[in-house]
């Protein structure tokens, strides 16, 4: 074996080396990123979810006061439905606007009931989902800015060839 040999052979070895790490690097910066989109995307399906039950709870408080709103508490009904049943940050946005526009209609009820909008449990649940609302705002821009970074990431080079050969693909942002 000539020097020449070795010197080709190591070289051969520290470039495939260097390719091992940037791919074990690059896959575990996925990992880390991806699983930061989940947990983001899953902070907004508990606000949403809370948001959800202030409303059953604001259903609730109306129901007594304004028996005709059937079809403003059948909005409710599907618009909690498909809330529950959204799966990616697409549907989960369609539903929550949904159930924005419930929400909406029952404030409208409200305002034509003085006696409720007076009701203390009215206005500790308005106050309620206020609060859930400014939470929510600041979730989904956090988790925004997270799938900009995770996407980010998986399409710039040399990233996006690691990329491609692992699986990683686009997340959606939420957009509301």
């Amino acid at each position: 074996m000539t020097q020449e040999f070795f010197w080709i052979a190591g070289t051969i070895s520290f470039v495939v080396f260097l390719l091992l790490v940037f791919f074990w690097g690059a896959y575990n910066t996925f990992i880390q990123k991806k699983n930061q989109v989940k947990t983001d995307y899953s902070d907004i399906t508990v606000q949403l979810k809370r948001k959800g039950d202030l409303i059953d709870k604001l259903v609730d408080l109306t129901k007594d006061y304004a028996k005709h709103e059937k079809d403003t508490f059948e909005g409710v009904a599907e618009a909690r439905s498909a809330l529950d049943t959204s799966k990616g940050a697409h549907q989960t946005a369609k539903a929550e606007n949904m159930l924005t526009d419930t929400l909406r209609s029952l404030f409208m009820v409200v305002e034509s009931n003085p006696q409720l909008k007076a009701n203390e449990n009215y206005l500790a649940l308005r106050s309620d989902l206020t609060s859930t609302e400014d939470v929510l705002a600041k979730y989904r821009e956090e988790y925004n800015l997270t799938v900009q970074d995770y996407n980010n990431t998986i399409q710039t080079f040399p990233n996006l060839l690691a990329a491609r050969i692992f699986g990683f693909t686009q997340e959606e942002l939420f957009a509301a």
